[in-house]
């Protein structure tokens, strides 16, 4: 579902998200016999401990991600904002619900949603995939998927199936015992939802076969070149993006406690005094602190070449923009009557870049594009063509 943040929920949807928090409070590294498909390098997500992997869960929800009839008007899917081929993205600026409203931020890709400690643009507090997926299919500020007040009709979709009929009884037979009621819930629904995203890993790109897989002809040397300047002193990527998911926002089974980034990086200023748009402020509209103003959550930079446009809000176009009209002038507010944003992270000081050290690092960045991963059959449509 579309990991992003929203504006204030209302009461009702307050009332939801607590009741699924409920069934999501105990997490740790699970043992199940789920088997991941990972390299051997890379470490096992973290799993709430009451929504264990299995493979049934992971074909339910993915069945649930395709599906339409999880919106008012049977017109939108979590698919919808989450294009397998984009990474899971939209190629819009920001998504539209249902009624045509916009949302202010764009639909985050979901490549290795399952290491993030905290979900959406700028809600340090959202951390459950069960729990964010309520967001879209019910909340109402904005309006995406128009369910709020609708939950009946949604399991009423759903038990009179009888493909579903059969996903759901073999993902949740504990439930399936005790009625229909207990099956067809918001419970199973997110849990099995947050199961298949959390099936979304992609750790087959080009730069993976050559850091981890030892093929040193696996990128180019313009690549090799751009990995140097992305890890160096001059460009300092690596601060925010350094990890194995290219995000300083990480949590998995070999680290005790999770990581996690939120930062200004200077793209507004509308001021004089760094504050960013009213409807886009970040982290500091939840916690009301001054000094989070701006701040938002570093995205990984997996698949980013396929992810345009860039930014929380989709306001820069290519990846070369940001380079030169963003990161290199230390914020793209450096260019605006505002100036230099005071609030940007002491990280983003600009640099000096010429035009062969752009196109390494775009290529570099290239590398990271994961063509497996765009186009698994495991994560696409089951659906039979036009059904949905």
């Amino acid at each position: 579902m579309t990991p992003r943040t929203h504006f204030p929920f209302n009461r009702k949807l307050c009332t939801w998200l607590g009741a699924v928090l409920v069934l999501c409070l105990c997490a740790g590294a699970a043992s199940t016999n789920y088997r991941w498909i990972l390299p051997a390098w890379a470490p096992a997500p973290v799993v709430p401990e009451d929504n264990l992997m299995s493979d049934a869960k992971v074909e339910l929800g993915r069945h649930l991600f395709y599906d339409k009839r999880l919106s008012g008007d049977n017109s939108m899917a979590c698919a919808t904002c989450h294009v397998q081929s984009l990474a899971f993205t939209d190629g819009k600026a920001v998504a539209t619900g249902i009624t045509g409203q916009t949302g202010a931020r764009s639909a985050m890709a979901l490549a290795n949603v399952a290491y993030l400690p905290t979900l959406t643009w700028a809600n340090p507090q959202l951390k459950a995939l069960e729990i964010q997926a309520l967001v879209p299919i019910f909340g109402e500020h904005p309006v995406e998927m128009g369910m709020a007040g609708k939950e009946e009709l949604l399991f009423e979709r759903l038990r009179t199936d009888e493909k579903y009929q059969q996903l759901f009884a073999r993902a949740f037979p504990q439930e399936a015992a005790r009625g229909v009621k207990e099956l067809y819930s918001l419970s199973t629904v997110t849990k099995a939802l947050a199961s298949f995203q959390r099936s979304l890993l992609s750790f087959n790109s080009p730069y993976d076969k050559f850091k981890y897989g030892g093929d040193s002809n696996a990128i180019s040397p313009a690549a090799k070149r751009g990995e140097a300047l992305f890890f160096g002193e001059k460009m300092e990527c690596y601060h925010c993006h350094g990890s194995f998911t290219f995000t300083d926002n990480i949590h998995h089974a070999r680290l005790p406690f999770a990581e996690k980034g939120f930062h200004n990086t200077g793209l507004y200023n509308v001021d004089g005094r760094g504050a960013y748009p009213a409807d886009n402020q970040g982290v500091g509209e939840f916690t009301g602190d001054a000094a989070d103003m701006g701040k938002f959550r570093t995205p990984s930079l997996r698949n980013i070449a396929v992810t345009a446009p860039y930014m929380h809000d989709g306001s820069i176009a290519t990846l070369r923009e940001v380079v030169v009209k963003h990161y290199a002038l230390a914020g793209k507010s450096a260019s605006s009557p505002g100036g230099r944003s005071p609030l940007r992270s002491e990280l983003i000081a600009g640099f000096e870049v010429d035009e062969a050290e752009v196109s390494d690092l775009l290529v570099f960045l290239q590398s990271l594009t994961d063509t497996e991963f765009l186009t698994n059959p495991a994560h696409a449509n089951p659906w039979p063509q036009n059904s949905q």
